[in-house]
């Protein structure tokens, strides 16, 4: 494969604007990191998934820059993005096996600080999934922490960055995410909660603090 001539900053920028050699460039650069983003996501999945860490990046990787409305501000934005799409990938895979063999089983989740645990299943994939739309209608940014630091692995120091926040916001609204998406899932589809409670999810302002 050719060296790539651009840095990965200089590849960001020219992506962003559509450059389909600078995307190129892009993933030549990142190809590594994106890798193990894929296997982060693919460790919580069962061990004769079809989709293998190689085909789960190049899947998110396509479907992002085919979005050409998407600005890729840094470098650690862009990683978050592809895990973003990974999961996606992942939601959609596992919604064409649910279409094609409805199981019976509880759901049972885990919501630890790292990804979903060993043995997930594809049900559970989903009903995470939904939780997580469910939050982010109530409040996008606490979704779009759970995004980044759950399913990214992204420290608290690197969400903040990434969505111009403080890091003690980011710790607040992790916990604050984290209790909604414990209630959601044990409950199947928790509302707001109160006012005042310790786990409140509606809108705030964007400052951090």
């Amino acid at each position: 494969m050719p060296q790539p001539k651009r840095d990965v900053t200089q590849a960001l920028l020219d992506a962003a604007k559509g450059d389909r050699d600078a995307a190129q460039d892009l993933w030549s650069l990142t190809y590594p990191e994106l890798r193990g983003i894929a296997r982060s996501h693919l460790r919580s999945e069962r061990a004769d998934h079809t989709l293998s860490p190689t085909a789960l990046v190049h899947e998110a990787y396509v479907r992002l820059v085919d979005q050409t409305r998407v600005q890729l501000r840094d470098r650690t934005h862009f990683f978050s993005l592809v895990s973003g799409m990974c999961r996606r990938v992942l939601v959609d895979h596992a919604r064409r096996r649910v279409a094609q063999k409805r199981g019976g089983e509880q759901i049972r989740i885990t919501l630890d600080e790292g990804v979903v645990g060993e043995g997930s299943e594809v049900e559970e994939l989903l009903a995470l999934d939904e939780a997580l739309e469910r939050l982010a209608g109530l409040n996008e940014r606490l979704a779009q922490v759970v995004e980044m630091r759950y399913f990214g692995g992204l420290s608290e120091e690197e969400t903040a960055e990434a969505l111009g926040l403080t890091a003690r916001t980011v710790r607040r609204d992790w916990v604050k995410a984290r209790g909604f998406l414990y209630d959601s899932l044990r409950e199947g589809g928790a509302e707001e909660p109160a006012e005042g409670g310790g786990s409140s999810v509606g809108a705030e302002g964007e400052g951090g603090g």
